[in-house]
């Protein structure tokens, strides 16, 4: 479809010379992207869904994923960011993607505790035809796109994810294909194929450029991603592998090999998501745990209120079975089973003179009638190399409802029942920089407003290192109305000019 502003363009290339479309264009462009102290928009707010959610189903769905993530062996590239942590209005963070020739759109969650960007086929068999979260779903029809291209079985990439045991090769054509069996006993099936990413580059001094590279992705022909109260079109894998889309734009030289996000928490969500490093001067970095299929971190102890609570070191080993996960793709946050009930017990003792404690569904809750920040502790996860993440009362308590005037509270921290696993989910994540820094294998944080902008270095293989400015278009700038008569004005101008200068 042709936009409206693209056919009013067409017109007025026939009456006026091409230098004064260039110069319309240009304009256009600096008021939308950067001038008159306008910065490059990012954020993108979703419409709050009425429906809710209860901590069971949440966990339940948290449940599922966790069964997959343990049976699973040029410029700042910019993606706009929508969902909300809050598991009563979406409980997700996704992005979107355009794929193809000509490009489509596809809503993707964003997933560090995978690898590989996968989006359902037009033969899928079992996928959501609708989203609770008002947004149109869209199937990939390989056919659709003349960039399309099946991925052999002699394909360097497909020999990647057989090394992964993530894929193999069909009968068919000499075809990749992939199988998953998830922890649950359910399972996804598909194949790869290769098409054309069509992104925005923000270059320096906030202006952006579209670009486009190829890129080997999943199609989903079985299976169940997600159910339809949240669908997106398929989940984009953010792991260190290198079938992940960040790995691969780093091989070809397009993406640095770091990445960032900032997933905002509070009024209507969306954030910050970019290829390249965001620069703060509070950022504190622990090391990546090596030779890991996930982002694990080594976590020594828990703190809360300042003191170092009383649990054995070895909880909090990283082994095929044990170990601490950065997931966004995680709605809640985890604790490793032998960790969880002194962390909730710590919790209850430090406040129960103020509150009253009380159990609903088998979650620790808490009735309370003032601000959870002036009543609960501080809590602080303290990881290798002295770098700890603090944690203010709503980055580990849900809000459940009231009862009788006072608000219900709940430990947003669950247990994986007779497992040693702790997942770092985006209750924690949220209102925070996360760098995930693969070249050097580290992870840094810090808090930030994810409404502000950010500084973003990207590091490239060509030697090149470019500073830009990302974030949120300035709520200070110009006024719809203001911007319009700007652009009359200089229309009149331009008008003017192709008068006196045929």
């Amino acid at each position: 479809m042709v936009s409206r502003s693209f056919c009013k363009r067409r017109e007025m290339a026939a009456v006026f010379p091409a230098w004064i479309m260039v110069t319309i264009l240009v304009l256009e462009a600096s008021l939308v992207m950067g001038g008159f102290q306008a910065s490059l928009k990012l954020e993108r707010r979703i419409p709050l869904v009425s429906h809710e959610v209860e901590l069971g189903r949440l966990r339940e769905f948290d449940r599922l994923r966790h069964g997959r993530l343990l049976q699973s062996s040029g410029g700042v590239v910019d993606f706009p960011v929508r969902g909300t942590y809050d598991p009563f209005l979406v409980g997700l963070y996704y992005t979107k993607l355009q794929i193809g020739s000509p490009p489509k759109e596809y809503y993707v969650q964003i997933d560090t505790g995978s690898d590989v960007l996968w989006i359902g086929c037009n033969s899928c068999n079992g996928c959501p035809e609708s989203s609770g979260l008002q947004i149109e779903l869209n199937l990939y029809d390989p056919g659709s796109s003349s960039t399309s291209s099946l991925v052999s079985c002699s394909d360097q990439r497909c020999n990647a994810g057989v090394q992964s045991s993530d894929s193999g090769c069909s009968g068919q054509g000499n075809q990749c294909s992939y199988t998953f069996q998830y922890g649950d006993g359910s399972g996804t099936s598909g194949y790869y194929v290769a098409d054309l990413l069509l992104f925005s580059t923000i270059l320096e001094g906030s202006m952006t450029a579209n670009s486009t590279a190829p890129i080997m992705f999943g199609v989903l022909q079985t299976g169940d991603l997600t159910k339809s109260d949240r669908a997106v079109d398929g989940i984009f894998g953010f792991g260190q592998q290198s079938l992940s889309v960040i790995s691969q734009l780093s091989s070809q030289g397009i993406a640095p090999r770091v990445f960032s996000h900032c997933l905002r928490g509070k009024n209507g969500g969306g954030g910050i998501l970019v290829f390249g490093e965001i620069l703060e001067p509070n950022m504190v970095y622990t090391p990546l745990v090596p030779s890991q299929p996930h982002y694990n971190l080594d976590l020594r102890s828990i703190s809360v209120g300042g003191q170092v609570l009383s649990i054995d070191p070895s909880v909090f080993s990283t082994s095929s079975s044990q170990g601490t996960i950065v997931d966004s793709g995680t709605t809640l946050a985890y604790l490793a089973d032998e960790a969880y009930d002194a962390f909730v017990d710590a919790i209850t003792k430090t406040v129960s003179q103020t509150v009253r404690p009380v159990l609903s569904k088998g979650n620790q809750c808490y009735l309370i009638t003032s601000s959870v920040t002036d009543i609960f502790p501080q809590v602080s996860l303290n990881f290798a190399g002295g770098a700890s993440l603090i944690l203010n009362p709503p980055d580990y308590l849900v809000q459940q409802n009231s009862i009788g005037g006072a608000a219900v509270w709940c430990i947003g921290f669950q247990k994986i029942q007779g497992q040693g696993i702790t997942i770092l989910g985006d209750l924690v994540l949220k209102d925070k920089i996360i760098v995930y820094d693969l070249a050097n294998e580290r992870i840094g944080w810090t808090d930030h407003d994810c409404s502000m902008s950010v500084n973003v270095s990207a590091n490239l293989n060509s030697g090149r290192t470019e500073f830009v400015n990302a974030g949120q278009m300035s709520n200070d700038g110009s006024s719809p109305d203001q911007l319009q008569s700007i652009i009359a004005s200089l229309l009149n101008m331009i008008m003017l000019a192709a008068l006196l200068f045929p």
